[in-house]
């Protein structure tokens, strides 16, 4: 049995882990977009390293899009088999997809009316709508913790990772010429105090370990809960400066995290009375998928919910679905707070709205998660005092922030943690992706300080072999 890295190598995205059985047979985990890799994005994106149709299956980890966001593409070049997930997992990845594809279409006609006035060649998008309504065809929901065989010489368990609705931690037993091997993938490891969320679950002694390290050499700050950061915020922003506070949030899991905070404002009588916009019609599909599955909430919200039917809605609220409705909320002078997708602010409405308000000194952004280098948010997180958008330079006037406690990964302590259950002597190999190359240098040797006695970085397309 080999394996190799075809994304989330040294980087934070393209998750795509193929493993290869003596018997020729081949599992792909996770088959996640590169996103925010600057001008190498899209070549990243359309080069697989392997070959797709070669695929027997496809486990699935999350939802997230730098998880997913590719499957279209590995159906429409030729994949046939089955792709499993949790059942959240399945309907989140069914509305993510849908929209990435609609993102790819519109930024494709977009670029084509450049290109034709320039006699250059027309570019497809990586996938079509209908292409990603078709490869949900291919979904075969698992549910946690039970063991399902997939093949012959291979069984698969999901336990609970505690990063999104429907996220798993994957779980393999391969049998190879009689003897069997356990190969554990963490996907995206949660926190252990998130607050709608339970916590990552325990899993037994595996051989072979993929652990994300997306913080594997920090501590998110916990001195100060989300809501009271966010009234901070509005307060300054809203009350003060009488301006706008734009907040980039990642469809699934962190605005129904921001809404989630924002309602325990509104239950402790703290929460100004304001206009709040949750400006995607993707994160509006999201938080209602996320209210179906209020067995994954931890103990805490179960118990907000006997007395608050809805934690994720409160007074002011107003979602915004049509673009029309959006750009109206550039011409508002009022102060208000703006919720919207991306997370990393490189895409999407939030990325117009930046546009419009960062030259003005009376409004802030608020950034509330992870966000890759070469991305617009690590761009305004930087300090940088002018930055491109859409080709034009804008000068940054508008107060940049962001929480920190609010990511939806673990720290090292939570990784940590998550690897509390394992004896590190009997982890042949550990292998370390989903970050960047300088984070993982330190969490690796942190990982041996513990006791790990092997703990590899793969590189982009690297093979390794697994006894």
């Amino acid at each position: 049995m080999k394996i190799s890295f075809h994304g989330a190598a040294r980087c934070v995205t393209g998750s795509k882990h193929l493993l290869t059985l003596s018997s020729g047979k081949k599992i792909l985990l996770d088959c996640g977009m590169f996103q925010g890799m600057g001008k190498e994005t899209d070549s990243l994106n359309r080069h697989w390293g392997f070959e797709p149709r070669e695929v027997d299956c496809l486990v699935l980890s999350h939802a997230h899009i730098d998880h997913s966001g590719l499957i279209p593409k590995l159906v429409s070049d030729g994949f046939q088999g089955k792709i499993y997930c949790t059942p959240a997992t399945r309907d989140l990845t069914a509305v993510l997809l849908e929209d990435s594809a609609g993102i790819q279409e519109d930024d494709i006609k977009y670029a084509n009316k450049k290109r034709l006035a320039a006699h250059q060649v027309p570019l497809k998008p990586l996938y079509t709508t209908d292409e990603a309504h078709k490869a949900m065809e291919q979904f075969k929901v698992v549910q946690y913790g039970n063991w399902i065989r997939i093949d012959e010489d291979v069984e698969l368990m999901y336990t609970d990772a505690g990063h999104i609705i429907g996220s798993a931690a994957v779980h393999l037993k391969i049998t190879e010429n009689g003897k069997s091997q356990r190969l554990s993938f963490s996907g995206d490891v949660g926190r252990y105090r998130d607050a709608i969320l339970k916590s990552p679950e325990e899993f037994s002694q595996a051989d072979i370990i993929i652990l994300e390290s997306t913080y594997g050499n920090s501590l998110h700050d916990l001195h100060q809960a989300t809501p009271d950061q966010l009234l901070e915020w509005i307060e300054k922003t809203c009350l003060k400066k009488k301006g706008k506070l734009i907040i980039p949030a990642f469809s699934v899991g962190r605005t129904q995290e921001l809404l989630y905070a924002l309602n325990q404002l509104e239950l402790e009588r703290r929460l100004p009375a304001l206009d709040y916009f949750v400006d995607s019609p993707l994160s509006i599909h999201a938080t209602e998928i996320v209210k179906k599955y209020p067995q994954d909430f931890n103990s805490r919200i179960q118990k907000i919910l006997e007395q608050d039917e809805d934690p994720f809605r409160f007074a002011g609220l107003e979602y915004i679905k049509t673009v029309d409705e959006s750009k109206l909320l550039n011409f508002r002078n009022e102060p208000c707070v703006i919720i919207s997708a991306s997370g990393m602010a490189d895409a999407g409405r939030v990325k117009h709205h930046i546009s419009n308000n960062i030259e003005n000194s009376r409004n802030s952004i608020l950034m509330t998660g992870y966000c890759e280098p070469h991305s617009l948010g690590a761009r305004l997180q930087s300090g940088r005092k002018e930055v491109n958008i859409y080709g034009v330079a804008h000068e940054v006037h508008a107060e940049i922030g962001s929480i920190r406690s609010m990511s939806a990964h673990g720290d090292y302590e939570d990784l940590s943690q998550f690897l509390a259950c394992q004896d590190p002597k009997a982890v042949k190999k550990l292998f370390l992706v989903h970050g960047e190359y300088e984070v993982q240098i330190d969490f690796r040797e942190r990982l041996l300080r513990k006791g790990f006695t092997d703990v590899e970085i793969p590189e982009l397309h690297q093979e390794a072999g697994l006894g």
